[in-house]
């Protein structure tokens, strides 16, 4: 019996992912959303998907203080390949946009101290049209591991969504099998959206995964995938954790669909859904006022905390939605808590919003002091009973960081009862928002 139960561990581990990796949401730099699969490098030379830009764009990480707090990952997206494998069957790179080959990049970006993530598809083709994994699984892991190949994202164009249950595991175990540790980004259940994907078995097999429409440059596509996370209709959010994450696809801030007040929204949101930071801009062009919001250490901290929780959608009342993540320090088995107020409202003066702070489930007895992420401002220190009372812009957010305080709050005014912080967030009976 004893022996029946090691074997069946043994495999149990086998089967699943468990290589250890991400244990806060990964980082780093991407090319789809802004650069697309743009392959013309005579017309545009600086934009096209080529090695250039992937060695320019690594360079930017450097000196633009992006890897300095945490962005770490160089991921190519689709259209990289040469349209055939190679005699034996390996995948190769369009010879005349990557004439170094991929090793020789990859070996560029770690020289850098940064790592290296490159895109296929389970499919028989890549979204773009080029070769998938399929038929070729093992090859194309073992070619990944000897290019020296960090994060692998497997898209699932050209497929059938009824056998992405069996064949992402699948590969997910050959690159487990390399020896190399890889980070396995999955689009499985974007490819199942309203066909109940089995969130259980994908957090098992992969370390992030996409599941819902790609993001555009915009505002409406913006606010539709946090809609669609504030929803969460499949309950994905209760699977998420260290090692395996939600990804609500690349920040576009700093091109050209989103004002700086919108931009903070994506940056705060993505921050409080522990969501991987995965840029996808042009950093060459960056305006400084988006590079802020970007390099923003109290926002990434949010973002990077080990407990790995994703916020919860606990108000929607009028234009303003609130989201809730219980985060580091805790004290006496309670915990501190972001809270992000989006604004939906387009026009117009700012909303106010106004509550006492034990409306929200923040009950602490000590209280908390209070910290505005994106002004960099400290707020005061509040006990349950206080009253917090702010402006929230047109389209944009505050995003406040309730940090407990362990002993107690030297303030006039009646003492806060004892309870307890509850991580459910009961109703909310004297929320008020002013127009």
């Amino acid at each position: 019996m004893l022996w029946i139960l090691f074997l069946s561990t043994i495999l149990g581990l086998s089967s699943s992912l468990e290589n250890g990796l991400v244990r806060t949401p990964p980082m780093g730099w991407m090319s789809w959303e802004r650069f697309r699969c743009n392959t013309d490098c005579t017309t545009y030379p600086e934009d096209c998907i080529s090695e250039r830009l992937f060695r320019e764009m690594a360079d930017m990480l450097e000196v633009g203080g992006y890897k300095e707090v945490g962005y770490q990952y160089i991921i190519i997206d689709d259209c990289w390949l040469d349209h055939t494998r190679d005699k034996d069957g390996k995948l190769q790179p369009d010879p005349q946009r990557f004439p170094s080959g991929i090793r020789n990049l990859s070996d560029y970006v770690h020289k850098l101290g940064l790592k290296f993530g490159i895109y296929e598809d389970y499919g028989n083709l890549t979204c773009g049209g080029y070769p998938g994994v399929l038929g070729h699984m093992e090859t194309d892991a073992n070619t990944f591991a000897d290019w020296q190949v960090d994060y692998v994202k497997l898209d699932g164009c050209y497929s059938d969504p009824d056998t992405m249950i069996t064949g992402y595991p699948e590969f997910g175990r050959y690159l487990n099998k390399t020896g190399r540790p890889m980070v396995y980004s999955c689009s499985w259940p974007a490819y199942q959206i309203g066909h109940n994907p089995n969130y259980t078995a994908i957090s098992e097999h992969c370390n992030l995964w996409r599941n819902f429409d790609d993001i555009e440059d915009s505002w409406a596509s913006l606010l539709s995938i946090i809609d669609f996370y504030g929803d969460d209709k499949d309950k994905f959010g209760s699977v998420a954790g260290p090692g395996h994450w939600n990804d609500p696809d690349m920040l576009i801030i700093g091109n050209y669909g989103l004002s700086v007040d919108q931009a903070q929204v994506q940056m705060g949101m993505w921050c409080l859904m522990a969501a991987p930071l995965i840029m996808s801009n042009d950093l060459r062009k960056m305006r400084p006022e988006f590079a802020e919001i970007l390099l923003n250490r109290d926002a990434i901290k949010i973002n990077q905390d080990p407990l790995g929780v994703q916020a919860s959608r606990i108000l929607r009342q009028g234009y303003i939605d609130v989201y809730s993540k219980p985060i580091l320090p805790s004290y006496q088995n309670k915990y501190s808590v972001a809270i992000g107020f989006l604004n939906r409202w387009t026009s117009g003066t700012p909303i106010r919003v106004s509550f006492a702070l034990s409306e929200l489930g923040l009950n602490h007895p000590s209280g908390y002091s209070a910290f505005d992420i994106f002004s960099g401002k400290p707020l005061g220190n509040f006990s349950p009973k206080s009253t917090f009372t702010a402006d929230v812009n047109p389209s944009g957010f505050l995003l406040v960081r309730f940090n407990l305080l362990p002993g107690r709050i030297r303030k006039t005014g009646s003492r806060s009862e004892i309870g307890k912080l509850n991580l459910q967030f009961p109703g909310l009976t004297g929320w008020k928002t002013e127009l």
